[in-house]
């Protein structure tokens, strides 16, 4: 009977939060993760491997490689970040891996999966202050995602 009672007076008065928790509720509604994915084709070996494991060998992969973004939604513009921002950041960068050969370049003396999305965290992170990960794979099956320290 309690519970009724409890209820009962529950309908009559309208249910309001507090200022602190709207605010609240709308800094978690807004905040928001996009991504963009981008490709390159790169060759590599990795050289602490097995002797006579296969990726000892040089080969190459057709490279995709994903940048997420998480931040808050601009009330004006209702994004991020303007993707064509985001392309252009990661342009030096990609530039530096597409067409070329990975072990070549300083950092990527053993080019991993995982040695490679950090090294691509490094190089966007200080332009795109977002930055919440960098997804790298080498097949359409396997891959890594690198979030930061």
């Amino acid at each position: 009977m309690r519970n009724k009672v409890v209820l009962d007076n529950a309908k009559k008065q309208p249910f309001r939060y507090s200022t602190a928790v709207l605010s609240s509720c709308r800094e978690i509604m807004m905040s928001t993760t996009l991504f963009k994915d981008f490709t390159f084709e790169a060759a590599h070996r990795l050289p602490h491997v097995p002797q006579g494991h296969k990726c000892g060998r040089l080969h190459g992969h057709s490279f995709m490689v994903r940048l997420e973004i998480t931040g808050e939604v601009d009330p004006h513009t209702g994004w991020i970040i303007d993707f064509a921002e985001l392309k252009a950041a990661f342009k030096p960068t990609y530039e530096r891996l597409d067409h070329h050969y990975l072990n070549d370049i300083p950092g990527l003396e053993n080019p991993t999966s995982e040695v490679l999305a950090k090294w691509i965290w490094d190089q966007v992170k200080p332009v795109v202050p977002l930055l919440s990960a960098v997804m790298v794979k080498e097949t359409c099956t396997a891959g890594c995602i690198y979030r930061g320290e």
